[in-house]
């Protein structure tokens, strides 16, 4: 699928953090994606979000090709651990759009996992068979 997305200028930004589960999640998602780019529609808020190795994007589904908010400037490499938060950098490209922040963190991940849980691993699992010991030495 391609998308062509135009932004306006930056109406404003913050520093934010994501949790770890969300932001693992995204990048595994995206790492399974055979162009580089996540297609992840978010039903309950009308939006679309389009995440690549740079950024996440959100789309208005009244606006289509306009970016209304992209998270980008991920700071992973600065968690001490992987199951810690990561910082980014959020930009609003609408004097509105700081509001559906606290939507888009509830409903985003939800939307992931529903992604998540609509793919179906390529290679099938196999269980291997070793001999056992009787009486083993541990």
């Amino acid at each position: 699928m391609e998308i062509t997305c135009y932004r306006d200028d930056a109406f404003a930004s913050e520093w934010r953090t994501l949790p770890a589960e969300i932001y693992n999640l995204a990048t595994t998602l995206l790492a399974r994606a055979p162009d580089g780019q996540l297609f992840v529609p978010i039903r309950t808020m009308q939006m679309l979000t389009i995440i690549d190795h740079e950024e996440f994007v959100f789309i208005d589904g009244e606006r289509k090709c306009w970016i209304d908010i992209a998270w980008r400037n991920f700071k992973p490499q600065e968690r001490e651990s992987l199951t810690a938060p990561v910082s980014y950098e959020a930009v609003y490209y609408r004097p509105e759009s700081a509001n559906y922040m606290n939507q888009l963190h509830s409903e985003f991940p939800s939307a992931l996992q529903q992604l998540a849980a609509k793919e179906k691993p390529d290679v099938s699992a196999k269980v291997l068979k070793f001999p056992t010991q009787k009486n083993p030495a541990c």
